[in-house]
């Protein structure tokens, strides 16, 4: 008899107990667990992750709602005074006709900024708010003035 690798004969592999030639793989109910599982975890941490993801959204608006007040209050220091509500935040890419002292463009690039949902800065000047010169804020997620809540504005300091 020659030496074979396999530990048994096919002979013998034939008439094995159905407990050595157990198959692989998994049960129905097996798999119906781990989904169970997989779902749950789903379900406990997924709100978790999109409440962190709106926050963030909210902070990058903040910061580029700083941003672009510093940028303004360069624009006031060339111009003397900050654009009009008219004039808008598009006299930071392009000198408006009644500017003479403008140095600008002010911001990189050809088009304004938008907040991190996709809707454009709302500019104003004189400000509706009392103690500030000018309104630079964000309509939030909804895009849609007068949210409240999560869909709140978010204003310049």
């Amino acid at each position: 008899m020659s030496v074979q690798t396999i530990d048994r004969l096919p002979e013998q592999r034939a008439i094995a107990p159905r407990s050595e030639r157990r198959q692989q793989g998994f049960t129905l109910l097996e798999l119906l667990i781990v989904l169970a599982i997989l779902g749950l975890l789903i379900g406990l941490v997924g709100p978790a992750l999109l409440r962190q993801l709106g926050s963030a959204k909210d902070k990058i608006a903040h910061q580029s709602i700083e941003r672009l007040g510093s940028v303004l209050d360069i624009y006031k220091l060339d111009v003397g005074t900050y654009p009009t509500t008219q004039q808008g935040l598009e006299a930071l890419l392009k000198r408006p006709s009644d500017v003479p002292r403008w140095n600008g463009p002010y911001l990189n690039g050809t088009k304004m900024p938008e907040d991190p949902w996709g809707h454009p800065y709302v500019y104003r000047n004189p400000s509706d708010r009392p103690g500030h010169e000018y309104d630079l804020y964000s309509l939030g997620p909804s895009g849609q003035a007068g949210g409240s809540g999560d869909n709140a504005p978010i204003y310049n300091e």
